[in-house]
């Protein structure tokens, strides 16, 4: 259950690895709607729990629009599972990964010229994606891909299209961050597994409470509950100072 992460170059930590789908509904409402926690003893890979999560939750009766997910989930055969279970998706892509804008002649896609609207094209063993590329200020790209099955909805794909659906994308990375600063889920004081899973339970529970309070517009982020008992709380301990101090002024 617990494994050794990389961090940065040259150093590790020990960590437990929490993979999660996180759901966004049209009304902007997100939540943890399944999760796993990798245990190496299972003998899975974190892509046969994404395959087997996202299984569940179409079992359940849930039809998702759009899958997204980072560059470490496009393997080959999740991208196929996606398309077996009619799932259009938005993944990140790895630089070298083989592609072909005539479906002949495979070069890897940090080779290709994509326009600003992006570019179709036929990913080796899959069939034909969309890809986009984003540019940051130090020089290096990132590279994404989009799958529809239907061919004319695939050309129509916009760059607003890839945009909107890439900053949904972006929301559970600001949910692992919430849950670790704000639900305290790596701050635990108990050594068995079912007492740790327990808190990850309760800690991914208490951030569900904490974004359902944001939709209905008790509070305006999840962070602010915890400031809020921050504040009070140094009012309380300074308040106790003074009166202390007070106290032995007194003659």
């Amino acid at each position: 259950m617990v494994t050794i992460i990389q961090e940065g170059i040259g150093s590790t930590v020990k960590g437990i690895q929490l993979i999660t789908l996180y759901y966004t509904d049209l009304s902007g409402k997100s939540v943890p709607l399944n999760y796993r926690i990798y245990n190496k003893q299972e003998g899975k890979t974190k892509n046969d729990y994404l395959r087997e999560m996202i299984a569940e939750i179409l079992s359940w009766g849930l039809e998702p629009k759009t899958v997204t997910t980072d560059a470490w989930y496009s393997s080959k055969d999740n991208v196929k599972f996606f398309k077996g279970k009619g799932l259009t998706f938005l993944t990140g892509i790895a630089k070298n990964r083989s592609c072909s804008v005539d479906g002949k002649n495979f070069t890897q896609v940090q080779n290709l010229e994509i326009p600003e609207i992006g570019l179709v094209v036929h990913l080796k063993n899959f069939g034909k994606v969309k890809v986009f590329r984003k540019s940051f200020k130090n020089g290096t790209h990132r590279y994404y891909m989009m799958y529809i099955a239907e061919e004319d909805a695939l050309l129509g794909i916009s760059r607003t299209d890839f945009n909107t659906l890439h900053s949904i994308h972006w929301g559970i990375e600001c949910y692992h961050r919430a849950i670790k600063q704000v639900c305290g889920i790596g701050r635990f004081m108990v050594r068995t597994s079912e007492a740790i899973k327990t808190h990850f339970f309760s800690a991914i529970r208490a951030f569900t409470q904490l974004e359902l309070m944001r939709v209905e517009e008790l509070i305006e982020n999840w962070y602010e509950l915890q400031r809020n008992l921050s504040l009070q709380a140094t009012k309380h301990r300074e308040l106790h100072w003074l009166i202390l101090c007070r106290k032995t002024e007194k003659p």
